[in-house]
């Protein structure tokens, strides 16, 4: 590598850097904060948990920011190259233009090859412990899912309400089991109880003192002169939580958090299924989806490529020392080229239009606009 190489892929290299990296703590934050603000809030989760938990994030967030990244750090560098005349006067001294790429593309293949093994294997692998680290994490104070003045809903069909908590003691109980159509079937209030956590059965259950059940006709909840009351002096209720912490077979089975080699054996497990024809649709939209993800894991690592092939153009055609400029022709490409591809995964119902092959096509358009304008550039 030459002086020259080093110069440029320095250059290209530190400021993709810095932009990837604003990127990722941005998503991280907004991402990580959505889940676990309430938590933390609670108490539940401490900060050494929330950091690991961030860090296990950041893998996930690698397929949104790469390219764009690349695609800034490019449109960047090579503009204040290009607004400092060191283009030219590379140009000048007979430096072809893709002499002058020559770095850059080689830092998007890298990059496009990152991409690919975090999409494929790092983020399944990060998003997936993200997701037991925190139900661990949760689980090992599972009876702060229980916040004073506040109505908990985490529970399956159940509804919590306790005036205030000494540790393990609550009072003023208000429980509400709910159906299916989240109609109030059953009403238990209790001035006190004690609750505790049952890890076997991944429960926690409350022993209600001096309880008070009002039960109604489960057809016809809403009917009170049905209405049904009791009085217990011990009262036991058991709070399942399943919904507030999940399983691990259940976060395996979400497509976009499966490995290629999982997605692969997804999809042989699915095409060799014999399924009656009114089911057939439905399967073939199953197979798709797996195909579609695969595609679209693929074709965001390649962005990275296409992505900078374009910014080298751009890039040196601006010319200005700007910033706002390069950073404003940066997010418009970016919100085209993820507009595009949302809109075609909107296809995922329609198998027969083959959208795992038309997610090839925003990066197609790119490739194709790049080389029109590397050759235009390069011609000058």
């Amino acid at each position: 590598m030459t002086l020259l190489d080093r110069y440029i892929f320095k250059g290209v290299l530190f400021t993709c850097a810095a932009a990837v990296g604003l990127l990722s703590c941005m998503f991280v934050l907004v991402s990580g904060l959505r889940d676990m603000l309430g938590y933390i809030l609670a108490g539940q989760i401490a900060w050494g948990v929330v950091i690991k938990l961030l860090l296990l994030l950041l893998p996930a967030t690698m397929p949104f920011v790469l390219p764009p990244g690349i695609l800034t750090g490019v449109l960047l560098t090579l503009g204040r190259l290009s607004a400092d005349s060191e283009i030219t006067a590379m140009r000048s001294a007979g430096v072809s233009l893709a002499r002058i790429a020559r770095p850059v593309f080689f830092l998007a293949a890298l990059g496009a090859v990152a991409a690919f093994y975090v999409n494929f294997e790092a983020m399944p692998y990060g998003r997936v412990e993200y997701e037991r680290e925190l139900a661990d994490a949760l689980r090992t104070n599972a009876l702060g899912l229980i916040v004073p003045k506040t109505f908990v809903r985490d529970f399956h069909n159940v509804v919590l309400y306790a005036g205030d908590k000494q540790g393990d003691l609550l009072h003023d109980i208000w429980v509400w089991k709910l159906d299916n159509e989240k109609r109030a079937t059953v009403l238990i209030r209790a001035p006190s109880g004690y609750v505790t956590y049952n890890e076997e059965n991944n429960t926690i259950e409350a022993r209600l003192m001096q309880a008070r059940v009002e039960s109604r006709d489960e057809a016809r909840p809403e009917d009170f002169s049905r209405i049904v009351d009791g009085s217990f002096g011990v009262f036991p209720v058991a709070f399942p939580l399943e919904n507030a912490f999940g399983h691990d077979h259940v976060l395996r089975r979400k497509l976009q958090w499966m490995t290629l080699a999982e997605l692969g054996a997804e999809h042989d497990r699915l095409a060799a299924e014999k399924v009656p024809p009114p089911q057939a649709r439905d399967h073939a939209r199953a197979v798709m989806k797996v195909q579609m993800v695969v595609s679209d894991k693929t074709n965001t690592a390649l962005a990275v490529l296409s992505f900078a092939l374009m910014a080298v153009p751009l890039g040196i055609k601006v010319s200005r020392r700007e910033t706002s400029a390069n950073l404003g022709v940066a997010g418009l490409l970016v919100l085209g080229y993820y507009f595009f591809t949302v809109m075609i995964g909107w296809l995922d119902r329609h198998p027969e239009y083959r959208p795992d092959l038309l997610l090839w096509l925003p990066n197609l358009i790119f490739l194709s606009i790049g080389l029109w304008l590397f050759n235009r550039l390069d011609r000058r």
